[in-house]
């Protein structure tokens, strides 16, 4: 623009009408700005981010911000709750501790038939009054339902409830029959729940369970052979070394327990002592399988380069159990809350990475467990499902809520929702992460290697005085349409088959890392294609001399040819720009239908703009021309990725 008010008023010099020429400077000015801005990069990105979290929903990862979708694919860590997460959340009780003797449980999931057996013989439950009020109590703290088929509620209590179904008890006889009068609710801090009864007018009772270790230390008596009498240091060596073998074989253990009480009250401090001097009634041993799927997608995690950290308020023995059987330990270290709580903040930073997991841990530590992972440098992904579980979630890099089990407030922290509460959708939607974000590095590649070739080309053609040798239409045209289908259709484009045995991506690396060569390389051969083309149609070829209007008939002819071969090398480059590795031949063309299509009708709609005569455009007659357009357009498609990846050479950092 500022060449032609030079030539025009300056040095009083014009090729043509000084209104049309200011005109035709100001269109192309405007053009060359679009060409220069990438403006459909912003709108493309979100239609990625949008379509990529629309898929992850179809595989029940509801991603609630959209900058997620991408932040997933950089993920390293994935820390992860074990209950009805790693596991499948159908607890069954499997052993009863009671009165120093084993119980075996029999019986399948839900299902209300099963029997009591001790050393293989059926028992009656009802003439054993340990194991009856050891029922009674486990059914009575519990806030779960049982319908004969489904558990509505907590599944751990659910599986109580179950339990003393199958002995005849049934919870809405007992509630009946002991109605009710407070609760204390179970909180991770304390690691037990206790729910209050009235036996008659004022005489109540306290039913406990919760942590085996913590049951046991409020327990000053026992309830042995129907009587309660004090509780010895040979009964605490029996109930704790049961709990070890319960956890060892995988069984989540609860230590239930009881108190009786005259009178109830709700003052807090009252509260306390209803929880402690209990009679220790027994160890509930009850099984939660790992999901079978979550053993593969650990595998997956790993050929990634992501590490899954297991955190559980379970004892230490039994998250070791389940975490050897999904092959997420080996030498790694296993700590507990308690030990936890023991490492100042530097040793724990110092040891963080060679733990894979945490056993009886609270809310509280999961938050300083993921500062610790964030500050030597790992991108933290935090699932959790209660109240408390909110901070740990907002602080890490991906919050992951449950759908099923966690609370509004806990997803309402999160960043991404499991409408199953399967570890295995958080390792799909982190290859679903990784996927959107090389789609968003493919457009984004293809964008600026198509962007800047005209901005050269138009900018030496004015510098020298020379004809354009592509109108602002012709522009528009490359930016809009050339560019725009084709790079939209690039964010539909399917993963790559080994995109998780990829390691996670450096978050500090910028989008067009390693490719910046190419783009230079592809500029090159655009502006010198582009621009060469035009001038041998119109100068070498002497068509600038002809006299109007042969002259202006060869100027659109030529620029005919340029505009063409222009646009066909751009829907030859976008084949090359689907992986920073493999070629257009090795991954094959037919993976896309919609970049397919996209190529497909901007091709016909820019081979038939001549025939409309659009842009001044007009028939190219001669098949000579079409040759040499075409093949200077077909070294878009031998761009190879190949010459510049893993070469350090190319890569510009």
């Amino acid at each position: 623009m500022n060449l032609e008010f030079f030539e025009l008023f300056i040095l009083g010099t014009s090729k043509g009408e000084p209104i049309h020429e200011l005109l035709q400077a100001f269109e192309t000015s405007i053009a060359l700005a679009v060409s220069a801005v990438p403006e459909g990069l912003p709108a493309v990105v979100t239609t990625s981010l949008a379509l990529g979290a629309r898929e992850l929903a179809k595989k029940k990862a509801i991603i609630r911000r959209l900058s997620s979708a991408e932040t997933l694919g950089a993920t390293t860590v994935i820390c992860t709750d074990k209950t009805g997460t790693l596991t499948k959340g159908e607890m069954t009780v499997r052993k009863i501790f009671v009165n120093s003797k084993l119980i075996d449980v029999s019986g399948t999931g839900y299902e209300s038939k099963g029997d009591f057996l001790d050393n293989g013989h059926v028992i009656d439950v009802n003439s054993t009054k340990d194991l009856k009020l050891l029922l009674e109590a486990g059914t009575l703290c519990s806030n779960a339902n049982y319908d004969g088929k489904r558990i509505i509620g907590d599944t751990t209590e659910g599986a109580l409830i179950v339990a003393a179904t199958k002995a005849g008890i049934l919870k809405k006889t007992l509630d009946s029959q002991r109605p009710r009068a407070h609760e204390i609710p179970f909180t991770s801090e304390r690691k037990l729940m206790t729910t209050v009864h009235k036996i008659s007018n004022n005489n109540f009772v306290a039913y406990t369970k919760g942590a085996p270790e913590i049951v046991l230390s409020r327990s000053k008596k026992i309830f042995s052979d129907g009587k309660i009498r004090s509780i010895t240091e040979n009964d605490k060596d029996s109930i704790l070394n049961s709990n070890t073998e319960m956890a060892k074989n995988a069984l989540r253990v609860l230590g239930i327990a009881f108190k009786n009480l005259e009178g109830v009250t709700t003052d807090k401090k009252a509260q306390k002592t209803n929880e402690e001097n209990l009679v220790f009634l027994g160890l509930t041993g009850m099984i939660d399988p790992p999901r079978e799927e979550a053993k593969e997608a650990n595998l997956k995690c790993r050929k990634a380069g992501i590490r899954t950290v297991m955190i559980t308020g379970d004892h230490k023995l039994t998250a070791i159990a389940i975490a050897k059987e999904l092959e997420m330990v080996n030498d790694e270290k296993v700590l507990t809350g308690d030990e936890l709580d023991e490492l100042t903040d530097v040793e724990f930073e110092n040891g963080v990475e060679e733990v894979s997991v945490y056993a009886r841990v609270s809310p509280e530590h999961k938050l300083r467990i993921v500062k610790a992972l964030k500050k030597k440098g790992e991108i933290v992904a935090m699932t959790g499902d209660g109240v408390n579980d909110a901070p740990a979630l907002k602080h890490a890099d991906i919050g992951v809520a449950m759908g099923i089990t966690g609370t509004d407030v806990t997803r309402e922290a999160a960043d991404m929702v499991l409408a199953d509460d399967n570890f295995a959708t958080i390792v799909t939607a982190v290859e679903g992460g990784r996927g959107i974000y090389d789609n968003i590095r493919k457009f984004s590649f293809f964008l600026l290697r198509s962007n800047f070739d005209e901005l050269g080309i138009i900018g030496l053609f004015a510098l020298l005085g020379l004809e354009l040798p592509l109108t602002a239409g012709m522009i528009l045209w490359l930016n809009l349409v050339t560019d725009g289908g084709p790079a939209l259709a690039l964010t539909m484009d399917p993963p790559e088959p080994d995109i998780m045995e990829r390691p996670p991506r450096n978050p500090n690396e910028g989008i067009l890392h390693g490719r910046i060569a190419s783009i230079l390389v592809t500029f090159t051969l655009q502006f010198l294609l582009t621009g060469g083309l035009f001038y041998w149609q119109f100068y070498l070829t002497g068509a600038y001399l002809f006299p109007e209007p042969a002259r202006t008939d060869a100027l659109n002819y030529a620029r005919t040819v340029a505009f063409m071969r222009a646009t066909l090398q751009e829907l030859f480059i976008v084949w090359n720009c689907r992986s920073e590795r493999k070629n257009a031949f090795r991954v094959g063309f037919w993976s896309n239908k919609y970049l397919i299509l996209a190529v497909a009708i901007s091709a016909v709609a820019t081979l038939a703009l001549p025939f409309i005569g659009i842009f001044d455009t007009v028939p190219i007659t001669s098949t000579l021309d079409w040759a040499i357009l075409i093949i200077a357009s077909l070294s878009g498609l031998f761009i190879l990725p190949e010459i510049f990846y893993g070469r350090k050479v190319w890569k510009w950092r």
